[in-house]
């Protein structure tokens, strides 16, 4: 019996068409896989490599039954910097380390338990705003680099009109386009201000220039630092929870169900090792991608061979280190103008994870939870000091799930 139900719910592809389905489903996850890295200040040539890791890792656990790619988690974005503006990048990979086998955790008390003590731990009036936290607590920081605070080279003027064309190429695209074209908003984004950038003179090649053709990334091992693991472990908890719905969709894509057969604690494990593999070569934390399930669902793409195809380019890609130093030459304003539409849009998926499990925001007992969670992450609140010092994503995740467990039910807010 075939471990492959996806791929056998068609014919078989041919050979080529597999290889340009892939090549093309790595075109559609590329700009928001090198986005990443760029915005934290990782190389993007290893996240290129990490991310092909990481899919075939999970396709190696998960018994290539998934038509997904995994690559560089957005959820991760402000955590990163904020780590490694406070650790350093080593203990921050090693703070990725210990997220990641977060997962692997998960994964096996899922295998052992089910699903249910997870949705008790972590209901939406808890992850809801912490997925909010996640997105706006380092908002300034987008703000910065839209308006050139962060460019040497770049004055206010052109950085804004940088960085607003790039939003607002970006937001056409996700709304208006049609097929492919808005399956990569965020390419589409950058190329544009990118272009806009060499028109006025704001890009340095110099970087390209001095690189070789062929090169091994610059892998960076992990360090592990109690201050950087506390900072970053519950930062995993809210993709996890996440990740159940992205199997939940592509299943409704493919019309399979991947909670049974290979199973969530499966696919669990195989996230969780993607994460602690990408951590381990300097790599930002890996994630299912929603533009690759969209490029399934309208090519209707669904043998999971293809995402080896996607993942072994990646790869590939990963040693040319022109390509690296290209991407490096993206102007700051340029990459300011996606992260606002970015980190909004995580905002308002928290948001709409409250909205959707229609409790009363404004009962006392939700209120209580959702306004510390909200205060004490995006505020800046602190707790403790030296190497166990909580601030930030972490202490709002643990301050709600605290609350969450010691309060009383509401039935009252029926």
């Amino acid at each position: 019996m075939s471990d492959t139900p996806a791929a056998g719910s068609r014919p078989v592809d041919s050979l080529p068409r597999t290889l340009l389905t892939g090549v093309q489903m790595l075109f559609v996850a590329f700009g928001a896989l090198v986005l990443v890295p760029l915005l934290t200040g990782l190389d993007p040539s290893v996240a290129l490599f990490t991310a092909g890791i990481g899919t075939l890792l999970f396709h190696g656990v998960t018994k290539l039954t998934v038509p997904v790619f995994l690559a560089s988690s957005f959820a991760f974005i402000a955590p990163i910097q904020g780590s490694i503006a406070n650790f350093g990048v080593s203990a921050t990979m090693g703070g990725l380390m210990a997220a990641g086998l977060v997962y692997v955790v998960i994964s096996q008390a899922v295998r052992l338990k089910g699903t249910g003590w997870l949705h008790r731990l972590l209901p939406p009036v808890v992850v809801g705003p912490v997925i909010m936290v996640i997105g706006l607590a380092l908002a300034p920081v987008a703000v910065s680099m839209a308006t050139g605070e962060t460019s040497d080279h770049i004055d206010y003027g052109p950085a804004l009109f940088l960085s607003m064309t790039s939003l607002l190429v970006t937001l056409v695209l996700a709304v208006f386009g049609r097929g492919i074209v808005r399956l990569v908003p965020i390419m589409g984004g950058i190329v544009t201000g990118y272009v806009l950038a060499l028109m006025m003179g704001l890009v340095d090649f110099s970087p390209v220039r001095e690189a070789a053709w062929l090169a091994i990334p610059e892998f960076t091992a992990p360090s592990f630092h109690w201050a950087a693991i506390l900072f970053m472990i519950p930062v995993a908890i809210a993709p996890a929870v996440e990740h159940i719905g992205d199997m939940v969709a592509i299943g409704s894509v493919t019309r399979q169900n991947y909670l049974q057969k290979p199973g969530l604690h499966r696919t669990l494990l195989g996230d969780g090792l993607a994460t602690t593999a990408a951590a381990l070569f300097g790599g930002p934390p890996n994630t299912t991608y929603s533009e690759v399930t969209g490029a399934v669902t309208l090519t209707r793409a669904f043998d999971p061979r293809i995402m080896l195809v996607a993942a072994c380019t990646a790869i590939t890609l990963a040693f040319i280190a022109k390509l690296g130093a290209l991407l490096q030459t993206i102007p700051g304003p340029v990459m300011g103008g996606i992260m606002t539409l970015l980190f909004g849009s995580i905002a308002v998926v928290g948001m709409n994870t409250l909205v959707r499990a229609g409790h009363s925001l404004t009962a006392p007992r939700n209120l209580v939870v959702i306004s510390l969670i909200l205060v004490f992450g995006i505020g800046g609140m602190q707790v403790g000091g030296g190497q166990f010092t909580l601030q930030g994503v972490s202490l709002a995740a643990l301050v709600g799930i605290v609350l969450n467990w010691v309060l009383p039910g509401a039935e009252e807010d029926e």
